[in-house]
């Protein structure tokens, strides 16, 4: 029982932490063009002309 009182604050920190990453990435635009990557995977402006 007594590695509650190390696992309960270890696993509230890693949780506080995954939620200011995505808070983050909220913030800084991750998610505001979800179908534009959709997109450029399928253009082939790599490919030599000739």
């Amino acid at each position: 029982m007594n590695v509650l009182v190390y696992l309960v604050p270890l696993a509230l920190s890693l949780g506080l932490l995954g939620l200011a990453a995505f808070v983050w990435s909220m913030k800084a635009g991750q998610f505001e063009d979800l179908e534009g990557a959709a997109h450029r995977v399928l253009d082939d402006d790599d490919l030599p002309t000739r």
